[in-house]
C-alpha cells in the first residue's frame, strides 16, 4: 500500500466549541458518508479473510468548487498504519474508491480522512485565469504560497521562487509551478486543509480457510461398511473411513465435513427414505442424537472410540485436510439430557415433550432444544460441547439449522469461542429467509450455505453471484455446495452428467468456497418420487460405493473435480470472493464471468485473470458470441491476446469479440496470458 504524507493547516474540522446552544453537527467540516466496508447498522465488525483484497469506498464532497482528496488510514493488528489515496469513482455521485489486501489475521482499524487539496484547487483556478489574464499576480502568488506550505524539496522551492520572479512572463511562471516534479510531489503529498476524519470502523480478518476452500461431505459409517447375508450391515469405522481420505485429498479438497458422529437414538427411529418405522437393522439418522452410549460429547460405538476419531483427524491433517464436524443442537427421546435436564425441552400441557415440527412435517425421532427455560444452563452446556471437540483438534463446525435457534445465542457462542480460539470456523446451514441468513452471518458465522443450488438459469446465476460478491460480501461468505444429502435439484435430476459438470465448474470457479456431498462425482441423480432428495437417502441407511471402479470405467467426475480444485489453487484470482464480474454472451444458455486480480496482489507481479464460459443447457450444444470487457483485465479494447483453456490445454488468440460453441454442459476455463 502506498504511504502518503503532507503538510496541513491547523485542523478546525472537529471543533466542539460551537456558539448558540452548543449543538455539535453530525457532519464534519468536509462530509464523509457511506463508508464501506461496514455493516449498515455498524453494530458488528465487517469481515475479511487473510489475503483477501477488500474494496474501500465512501462518499465525500465539500461546498463550492474547491478540490478535495480522501485517504484511507488503515491500521493492522500489529499497529502499523498506512495511508492510501482513494481514486474518484463516479464523480457525479462523489464516490471515492481504493482496495487493500489484508494480509494478517486479527482486528484491522480504519477510517477515511478527507481534506481540502489546496494545490489542486489553486491549479484548477490558475489554469483558467492566468492564460486569460485574470488576477494573474494574485494567482501566481497564491500558487507560491501553497508551495511554501509543502515539503521543501529542490523542485518545490525552485518553483516557488520562479513564480515570484516578476521579470519572467506569467505563463513561464505558471509552467514553473506546474512542472512535472512539482505536480508529482503535490499529488503524492498534498498540501491539506480542513482535514476531517470519519468515524473509525473495524474489519475482523480471519484465517484464509474461513474464506477460501473446497469442502467434501461423507458419512464415515458408509466407508468400509459391509452388507451381511441376513440384511444387516457391519458399519464402517473411523479406521475404515480413513481410507477414503486419500481419494478426497487427491481430488484437491481442503475440508472433510462429517455428519454427526454421536450415538443415535432408538425411540421412533426412522427407516429407509424417512419412513416412520425402522427395521431391526436400520442405523437411523445421525442427526437423531443421543442414546444409551451418550450424547453430543460422545462417539457412536460403531464408529470406534474417541482415540479412533483423533487418529482419523490426524490422518486427514497428514493429507492436508481439515475435519469439519456437525453441530446439531437437538436430541432424541433417548438422549441423557431428557432425564438429566428436562427443562432444556418444551413440555406440552399433557406432560409430553414437544417433537420437532415444520408443519405438516413432524420429526418424531427428535426433540428440539428450548433455549429459554434454563438459558445459562443450556448455553454453558453447548459451550462445553464445542470446547470438547476443539480439545480433540476440531477447528471447523458445520451448524445444522441455526435459524431454528435464537440469534442471540449464536452471537454469544461464536464470540466466546473465537475470543479464545480465533482459528475456529462456523458454517451456517440455514436455507431460510434472506434477513435471517444475513443476520446469522453478521452475528458471527464465518460461512453460510446459500441459495446457489436453486439458481440455475443465467439470469438467476448472474443476479445471485453478483449479490454475494458485492452486496453482502462485507459480512457474508456463501459456500456454494452443489448438492447435499437433502438437496437434489430438478436441474441435476433431469440434466444428468452435463448438468453435474456445469454446476461443478460454476461453483468451483465463481465461489471462493464451494462444496459437494459424496455421490455427486458418481452422478447419483435419482430422486425419491415427488421430492428434491436422493432416493435411498444415506441419512437413513448405509451406502456401498466403489470409487475406484467408477473412475476406471470413466463414470466418475473425479478427474474434472481434481482439475477444478487444482486450477483454484494455482490462480490467486480464484481465492477471492469480491472480484466476480459478469461477462456478456448473446445466447441466454451461455453463462460467462471473470475473476481478475491486479499484479500488486498476486505475489508474482503478474496479473491473474480467469474467464469461465459454461453451456447451461444439459441437452443441446450452444453457440454464442462472447463480448469481453477487457479493460477490467487491464487490456485495452480492440487488443488481441492469448487465452489458455485450463480444462483442455487449448490455446487461442482472442479479443473483445469471440465465437464459441459448447457441447451440453461443456465449459471453457480460460487463463488470460498477460505479458
Amino acid at each position: 500500500m502506498a504511504t502518503t504524507s503532507g503538510l496541513s493547516t491547523p485542523d478546525s474540522s472537529r471543533s466542539t466549541d460551537f456558539p448558540g446552544s452548543g449543538y455539535e453537527p453530525v457532519y464534519g467540516r468536509i462530509p464523509i458518508m457511506r463508508l464501506r466496508p461496514q455493516i449498515e447498522d455498524a453494530l458488528f465488525s465487517s469481515k475479511a479473510y487473510e489475503g483477501e483484497v477488500v474494496p474501500f469506498s465512501c462518499v465525500s464532497f465539500r461546498e463550492g468548487h474547491d478540490k478535495i482528496g480522501v485517504d484511507l488510514v488503515l491500521t493492522s493488528p500489529a499497529g502499523t498504519t498506512t495511508r492510501t489515496r482513494l481514486d474518484r469513482g463516479n464523480a457525479g455521485l462523489d464516490e471515492w474508491r481504493t482496495t487493500a489486501q489484508l494480509d494478517a489475521t486479527g482486528e484491522w482499524r480504519w477510517h477515511m480522512e478527507s481534506f481540502g487539496d489546496d494545490f489542486a484547487t489553486w491549479r484548477h483556478n490558475a489554469e483558467i485565469k492566468v492564460p486569460a489574464g485574470i488576477d494573474v499576480e494574485v494567482m501566481l502568488e497564491e500558487g507560491a504560497r501553497v508551495l511554501d506550505r509543502a515539503e521543501q524539496t529542490v523542485a518545490v522551492s525552485s518553483a516557488a521562487a520562479a513564480a515570484r520572479d516578476t521579470t519572467a512572463a506569467p505563463l513561464d511562471r505558471l509552467r514553473a509551478l506546474l512542472a512535472d516534479a512539482v505536480v508529482a510531489q503535490l499529488t503524492a503529498s498534498p498540501v491539506r486543509s480542513l482535514v476531517t476524519p470519519s468515524a473509525e470502523r473495524v474489519i475482523r480478518v480471519e484465517r484464509q480457510r474461513a474464506g477460501f476452500g473446497a469442502w467434501y461431505e461423507f458419512f464415515p459409517r458408509s466407508e468400509g461398511a459391509i452388507p451381511n447375508a441376513d440384511g444387516s450391515w457391519t458399519s464402517g469405522t473411523f479406521q475404515t473411513a480413513a481410507g477414503r481420505l486419500d481419494g478426497v485429498a487427491a481430488m484437491g479438497f481442503d475440508v472433510v465435513y462429517l455428519p454427526p458422529i454421536h450415538p443415535i437414538g432408538t425411540t421412533n427411529r426412522k427407516g429407509p427414505n424417512n419412513t416412520l418405522v425402522a427395521g431391526p437393522h436400520d442405523p437411523g439418522s445421525p442427526w437423531a442424537i443421543g442414546g444409551e452410549a451418550g450424547g453430543h460429547k460422545d462417539v457412536h460405538p460403531d464408529l470406534g472410540t474417541e482415540a479412533d476419531f483423533v487418529a482419523f483427524r490426524e490422518r486427514a491433517e497428514e493429507l492436508g485436510l481439515e475435519i469439519a464436524l456437525d453441530l446439531a443442537l437437538q436430541a432424541t427421546p433417548d438422549h441423557p439430557w431428557v432425564k438429566e435436564h428436562p427443562e432444556w425441552f418444551t413440555t406440552l400441557n399433557d406432560g409430553s415433550i414437544a417433537y420437532a415440527e415444520n408443519p405438516p412435517k413432524k420429526y418424531q425421532d427428535i426433540y428440539p432444544i428450548n433455549f429459554d427455560n434454563d438459558r445459562n444452563g443450556i448455553y454453558a452446556e453447548v459451550l462445553d460441547i464445542v470446547r470438547h471437540w476443539i480439545s480433540l483438534g476440531v477447528k471447523i463446525f458445520r451448524v445444522d439449522n441455526p435459524h431454528t435457534k435464537p440469534l442471540q445465542f449464536w452471537e454469544w457462542l461464536i464470540h466466546d469461542i473465537n475470543a479464545e480460539y480465533p482459528e475456529v470456523i462456523f458454517l451456517a446451514e440455514a436455507f431460510t429467509r434472506p434477513a435471517v441468513m444475513q443476520s446469522l452471518a453478521k452475528a458471527g458465522f464465518q460461512q453460510s450455505y446459500s441459495y446457489f443450488t436453486w439458481r440455475n438459469t443465467r439470469e438467476e446465476l448472474e443476479e445471485f453471484l453478483d449479490e454475494i460478491s458485492h452486496d453482502t460480501s462485507d459480512f457474508m461468505r456463501p459456500n456454494l455446495f452443489v448438492n447435499t444429502p437433502d438437496i437434489l435439484t430438478e436441474y441435476l435430476q433431469r440434466g444428468g452428467r452435463p448438468a453435474y459438470e456445469a454446476r461443478a465448474v460454476i461453483a468451483a470457479m465463481a465461489g471462493s468456497n464451494w462444496g459437494m456431498y459424496s455421490g455427486f462425482e458418481l452422478i447419483e441423480n435419482v430422486a425419491r418420487p415427488g421430492s428434491e432428495e436422493n432416493i435411498d437417502n444415506e441419512k437413513y441407511e448405509f451406502k456401498n460405493r466403489n470409487w475406484a471402479a467408477a473412475e476406471a470405467a470413466g463414470i466418475s467426475l473425479a478427474p474434472l473435480i481434481t482439475r477444478l480444485n487444482g486450477i483454484r489453487r494455482a490462480h490467486p484470482a480464484l481465492t477471492q470472493l469480491r472480484n466476480f464480474e459478469v461477462q456478456s454472451a448473446d445466447n441466454q444458455q451461455v453463462f460467462s464471468f471473470s475473476k481478475h486480480l491486479d499484479a500488486r496482489y498476486t505475489g508474482s507481479g503478474i496479473p491473474d485473470t480467469v474467464v469461465t464460459v459454461v453451456n447451461l443447457d444439459p441437452f443441446s450444444a450452444q453457440e454464442s458470441t462472447l463480448v469481453l470487457d477487457t479493460e477490467k483485465f487491464g487490456i485495452p479494447h480492440g487488443s488481441t491476446f492469448q487465452v489458455e483453456d485450463l480444462l483442455s490445454g487449448s490455446i487461442w488468440d482472442w479479443s473483445d469479440y469471440n465465437f464459441i460453441r459448447l457441447a451440453p454442459g461443456q465449459a471453457h476455463v480460460l487463463n488470460v496470458r498477460h505479458h
